[in-house]
């Protein structure tokens, strides 16, 4: 399997102690790692370093992260083991409402929940900035907006990937005439080398930097945003800008073979998804299988946690969720008793619903005090809604499609969703996201992918890795498969399962749907406190940087 480029260093001492011989930095491309690490030697904490790498990603990876998204940013402080998410994940507007993707006979309307600046949320990144700095770092937020301001003046060059994104998207980036000229080169996709500048995007920036969530939500940044969301068709208002706010939610935590895990909660699903399909997998020697009955069975553990997903999950701000119950090692053992394994289970035979590719972004980073951060941001589909404000150079996501818009009406990746995950005024939509931590008495692991709804399952793969004692490069490299529940099918990578595995899968009735391209861009740290090291991987399918760093 050939991808990109995989960069990692890693650094060991003599001595070992409770803090890292070295800090860390792994993002989805170099200049984000590298605004990261600036500001670790200039003096900045884990957390300060978020806001510069999340920041650096909006400018060089428009088509997966922005000011005009959101994400979710895990947080483990080590004076006091303090852990927390931070919620910067978009709102629906108030004007929003259940069926506003729905024609006159209910049936959805091809594109509304993902051109254009109706299908746009409002952002969540910038004021999640803003509470990084004041409540968790130790450098002022311009400081740590430095790099990223510098990069939207200076630009970056387009590489391979950014013109396949770019071409994918190109009609809609074509529609909105700031996108097209902000994207774009004469309206078409600019060739590998050119340079993207975004003066407009610097200048948001600068106003973010100087009056923290206020340059972003009020004056006339807000103003401008609103008024061109308007003029195209959206709903916002100044008073979802005003209204926005984080919210800090408590981790999902459990524990998997003597390892701590640690994920993100709702309106996330992953950590709830995750800890869900590791409780099936605790009752399950896998290494004594062979390759064809541990695939069947992970397969059947994935599918019975993305049918819970589907029927449960959704803004805990605004649904009640039997969280206790689904987490429970009881409920496993009861979802692990009815998997077969000699025959695969058909999806429709679960409890039914009433009838996130290469977007998206993550990074990881330790520092020299054992603070550590794992964050994955969107935009949802590739550079999103398409569509910049004039005047401000924020391209503005298409999360709305991420609620469930009509229920069993499947999203852009497939997803079904019930009402618990339905569109209200000020929800906050479900997401796959999973930045997620694990830690042993002697080892810590920090990692998250983007994949839109793939996330999920590929932390579940890299997280096995690591507790079977691979190095980083094995979590961030493993070939990955995956089942939703919805459609049912195994979804493989190429080169990831042989002929012969292929067909024992199928003699158990399984039916294979066999990808072109591959998923997924792993960022990955692994700080072995036994053997006093610290190593951090890129992953391979991506041109992202992992870099290491003595303290």
């Amino acid at each position: 399997m050939v991808y990109g480029v995989l960069l990692c260093l890693f650094l060991t001492q003599a001595h070992a102690g409770d803090k890292p011989p070295a800090m860390a930095v792994a993002s989805a491309h170099p200049a984000a790692t590298r605004a990261g690490l600036e500001i670790l030697q200039a003096g900045g904490n884990a957390f300060d370093a978020a806001v510069a790498v999340s920041a650096a990603l909006a400018v060089v990876e428009p088509y997966s992260s922005g000011l005009g998204g959101g994400g979710f940013w895990l947080l483990h402080r080590a004076s006091d083991a303090h852990e927390v998410m931070i919620d910067g994940r978009e709102r629906a507007p108030l004007a929003a409402h259940r069926d506003m993707y729905l024609d006159s006979q209910g049936r959805p309307v091809a594109g509304a929940s993902i051109d254009g600046p109706l299908a746009a949320g409002i952002p969540g990144e910038p004021a999640a900035l803003a509470y990084l700095a004041e409540h968790y770092g130790r450098l002022p937020l311009r400081q740590s907006l430095q790099p990223a301001i510098r990069l939207a003046a200076e630009g970056f060059k387009v590489n391979e990937h950014y013109r396949r994104m770019a071409a994918f998207r190109l009609g809609v980036l074509q529609a909105s005439p700031a996108a097209a000229r902000q994207f774009l080169l004469k309206n078409r996709v600019p060739p590998v080398g050119h340079i993207i500048r975004q003066p407009d995007l610097a200048q948001t920036l600068g106003a973010l930097a100087r009056h923290g969530k206020d340059g972003f939500y009020g004056g006339e940044i807000a103003r401008r945003m609103v008024k061109a969301v308007r003029r195209h068709g959206g709903i916002w208002t100044l008073a979802d800008l005003r209204q926005y706010e984080v919210r800090e939610r408590q981790p999902v935590s459990g524990s998997y073979r003597g390892w701590r895990v640690v994920s993100a909660a709702p309106p996330s699903s992953g950590g709830v998804v995750l800890l869900e399909m590791l409780n099936m997998l605790s009752g399950k020697d896998l290494k004594g299988l062979d390759d064809a009955d541990r695939v069947h069975y992970l397969v059947e553990v994935m599918r019975r946690a993305y049918a819970d997903r589907a029927r449960w999950l959704g803004d805990a701000d605004y649904v009640q969720m039997p969280l206790k119950r689904l987490l429970s090692p009881e409920y496993a053992r009861q979802l692990a008793n009815g998997i077969d394994m000699n025959k695969a289970t058909s999806s429709s035979s679960l409890a039914s619903v009433r009838a996130e590719g290469h977007d998206t972004t993550h990074f990881s980073i330790l520092d020299q005090e054992g603070n550590r951060v794992a964050a994955t941001l969107s935009i949802n589909y590739p550079f999103g809604s398409g569509f910049v404000a004039e005047g401000t150079g924020v391209l503005l996501n298409d999360e709305m499609d991420d609620f469930s818009i009509k229920p069993g009406v499947a999203n852009v990746y497939g997803l079904v969703g019930a009402e618990a995950n339905a569109i209200a005024p000020g929800k906050r939509m479900l997401s796959s996201m999973s930045p997620t931590f694990l830690e042993s008495p002697d080892q810590v692991a920090v990692l998250g992918t983007p994949g839109g709804s793939r996330i999920i399952t590929m932390v579940l793969l890299g997280l096995l890795e690591a507790v079977d004692g691979k190095d980083v490069h094995a979590w961030v490299s493993r070939p990955r498969f995956h089942h939703q529940y919805l459609p049912d099918v195994i979804q493989v990578e190429p080169g990831a399962f042989d002929e012969n595995l292929k067909k024992a899968l199928e003699a158990k009735g399984h039916k294979l749907d066999q990808k072109d391209r591959p998923w997924g861009n792993m960022q990955a740290i692994h700080w072995n406190r036994g053997r006093n090291r610290v190593e951090a991987a890129s992953d391979p399918r991506g041109s992202g940087a992992a870099l290491v760093q003595p303290r």
